[in-house]
Parts: C-alpha cells; structure tokens; sequence
C-alpha cells in the first residue's frame, strides 16, 4: 500500500542518515509519526544496497555507500529516539515499539475523549481493560476510569495493580478485542508495565472521593499491597513533607492564580507551610487574595492542584527535590 511503502522508504533514509541526523528529523515529527517510523526501523533489519539508492534517489539523495545498510535497529532506536525525545519520552516509546506491537488502534484512543472510550471498552473483560489503561496516558485513564461504575473502577484498578507485566497471550487478545490495539508474538518480551507506580500514577489524577474507594477496595483484598500504593502516593497536602529549600524551589514554578486556587482547598497547616517559605510581602499579598477570592468548584482546585503536583514530579525526576515516603526513602 502507498501508506506503507512511504513509512517504510522515510525508515530506510533514517537508518542511512545515522544517528544524529535521523535524530534531528525525528524531533520535528509528531508522536503518531515518530511510532509508525520507528516500528517500520525496527522491523528492518537488512536492507539491500539497491532499495537504499531507490529510497535515496526517491527523496533527492545520493547514495553515498555501495554497501548495503546493516545495522543494530535496536540499539540504533533507542539512541535515536533517546537523543531526539529524551529519556522519560523515549523510555515508554521505545518499550511499545520493540515490542513488535501494531498500535494503529491504541493510538485512535489516544485521540478520543474518555466518555467515547469508557464507553467502547466498559462491557470488556476487566483484565482486558486494564491492560488498555496502561496502554494509555495516565491522564486519560484516570478520566476514562472516572466514567466506569465503582464496582468496574475498582476491579480494573485492582487488576492495574497486580499487574506484573503483558505476556504475548495479552497482547494477542488485546489485539481481537480492540481492532489490532495491539499485537503480540511468541517471543517478544513483558512491556514493562502496570503495578504499583502505574496505578499511584493513575490515582493522582483522580478524583479524592474515587481515590478513596478504589484504596479501600484494594485494601479489602490485599493490605500489603494497599499500603505500598499509599506510600508511593504523594497528594497536595504531602507538600507538607517538603523541606523549605524544596517548596522555595517549587514556588518559583509556579503561577500566582494557579498557586490561590490550589491553596483554596488546602489545610491551615500547608497555607502556613507556605507563607513562611515567601516573602513578607509576597506572603501577605496571598494571604489578601485567598480571602478575596470568592467560592470557587472544587473541580478547579483539584484540577490546579494537580497542575502543581505534576511540577512537582517533574522537579523529583531532575532530582531537585527529594519526595518522602512512609519509610521518608524517595518515592520518584
């Protein structure tokens, strides 16, 4: 098929280009393209002298070299799309494209809202839509979870949770279920996904009260392994366990309106916690506008809270602040 042909041939010229060209062509693509391109990279493991210099010649190229091209596509993936998009961006990528996986289906989810896909995957078998879940954006499974029943919620999010890994039978299954999602071979390894951080990552992005039901589920089922989510949770009011240089840093990133709205469901306590890490007058200047502020919906604070705990991940991640767990070890 055209289609096809041309993912394949723009493959071939990345895999000529080397490294650090292909890189530089892969930043400018966007996720969908990058996917396509990257698993047709993978699927080429030799290609002949001849269809090089026809792909070349196909986009005003010289062929350069006789020989044909061989390579590493592994290795040479994961430099490539680790130089172009990063470490945390490549990482899931680079997981779902070795996987030999066609995603064409999972990646129409990714392009729906989450009451349509809700609803294309609610009379599925939980197991089945657990491992869609973690086939998506921890944002969008927490608002597709939002729209299950709470008996569905929290089986799925059970089944997350114990969730070790995909085996090629999942995938495979997934793959008839959800018009090719995904598909599997017998020798492809687990993705390394579900358990314990997916579900704390899906958790933090919903709602207070389905948070609750959902740890109160699992806990009835396993303490264990309930008390192992809630320690690796970190909610707005964990801000509270951040030392003072933690929270000066963190303040600086963010925007005064967002900081009013998150702070109009905060405890006395984390206000205080706040204040004292401002200014005198930047402190008394909030202290002003949150008693100015009228009524607001708690969705809107949940939402800008949520705003500021992904900023607080992502200065974890760069190791500028540490997060406490129960245990006070780093949690991200």
């Amino acid at each position: 098929m055209p289609a096809e042909d041309g993912i394949e041939k723009a493959a071939i010229l990345l895999l000529s280009l080397g490294e650090e060209q292909a890189s530089e062509v892969l930043k400018h693509l966007g996720p969908r393209e990058v996917q396509k391109i990257g698993h047709a990279m993978a699927l080429l493991k030799s290609v002949p002298r001849t269809r090089v210099e026809n792909v070349l010649d196909d986009f005003n190229k010289s062929a350069g070299e006789s020989a044909a091209v061989h390579v590493d596509t592994d290795a040479y993936i994961r430099s490539v799309l680790t130089k172009a998009l990063g470490d945390d961006k490549a990482s899931n990528l680079i997981s779902r494209i070795l996987q030999g996986g066609d995603t064409a289906g999972i990646e129409g989810l990714k392009w729906m809202d989450a009451p349509t896909v809700a609803d294309l995957i609610k009379n599925e078998h939980p197991q089945i839509i657990a491992t869609i879940l973690v086939h998506l954006d921890h944002d969008q499974a927490s608002d597709i979870l939002n729209q299950f029943t709470e008996r569905l919620r929290n089986d799925v999010v059970l089944r997350i949770a114990t969730l070790e890994g995909i085996q090629p039978g999942a995938l495979k299954d997934l793959n008839e279920v959800m018009l090719r999602i995904l598909s599997g071979s017998a020798n492809i390894k687990k993705a390394d996904m579900g358990g314990v951080r997916s579900v704390v990552e899906i958790l933090n992005l919903m709602g207070t009260a389905n948070e609750t039901s959902v740890v109160d589920a699992i806990r009835e089922y396993d303490p264990d392994l309930a008390q192992k989510i809630l320690d690796e949770m970190f909610v707005f009011e964990n801000l509270n366990d951040l030392d003072d240089r933690s929270v000066q840093l963190l303040l600086r990133e963010i925007q005064s309106d967002s900081l009013i709205l998150a702070l109009k469901g905060a405890s006395p306590e984390l206000r205080e916690k706040i204040f004292k890490n401002m200014s005198q007058r930047a402190s008394e200047m909030l202290r002003e506008d949150l008693e100015a502020r009228g009524p607001v919906r708690v969705s809107e604070v949940e939402s800008e809270q949520k705003e500021i705990l992904k900023i607080v991940r992502r200065l974890a991640d760069e190791g500028q602040i540490v997060l406490g767990g129960a245990g006070g070890e780093q949690m991200l």
